[in-house]
């Protein structure tokens, strides 16, 4: 079905909005069944992850006004483009739905902190924890050596009672 000119006028103003992200995932999801492309919308705004569906010509219509270092990894396929504030949160929440969906969703690369990503790079950026996750491992490395001092003292106590 033919997209009308303000329609296409309507989605490039909002791809061009998305474009000031600071990171973006383009993925294919050709041949995702719709109930489970209603499960990975659900899953992606729960992790505050936006997700948009446009046409490919109308992506890079929009994306090439931006300034962007390096080169558009090729688009292909059905195309959306995946987009939050948390600058892991898209490739990490997209890249578990690839492991999930293999022959149906894939990652054809993004754009991260102002640069174009191939597919590899958002996957290696997809592995980095959540914020939530490196504060904890922090803790842990600050706790560890109050724990092993704790645990000496504990053990020269023992000795000293037997």
């Amino acid at each position: 079905m033919a997209i009308s000119k303000d329609k296409k006028k309507d989605i490039i103003a909002n791809l061009k909005d998305i474009s000031k992200k600071d990171s973006i995932v383009f993925l294919n999801f050709k041949g995702l069944p719709v109930n489970q492309t209603a499960e990975m919308r659900s899953k992606l705004r729960s992790a505050d992850v936006s997700y948009y569906v446009a046409k490919k010509t109308l992506v890079k219509k929009a994306f090439e006004d931006a300034v962007f270092s390096g080169e558009m990894p090729k688009l292909e396929g059905e195309l959306a483009v995946a987009y939050s504030d948390d600058v892991t949160a898209p490739s990490r929440e997209v890249y578990v739905f690839q492991k999930q969906y293999k022959d149906a969703i894939s990652i054809l690369g993004g754009i991260f902190e102002k640069k174009y990503m191939t597919k590899s790079e958002i996957e290696e950026i997809a592995k980095i924890p959540s914020m939530h996750v490196l504060r904890g491992m922090f803790v842990n490395v600050i706790n560890s050596p109050i724990q092993g001092f704790v645990v000496a003292l504990q053990a020269i106590a023992d000795k000293r009672t037997a």
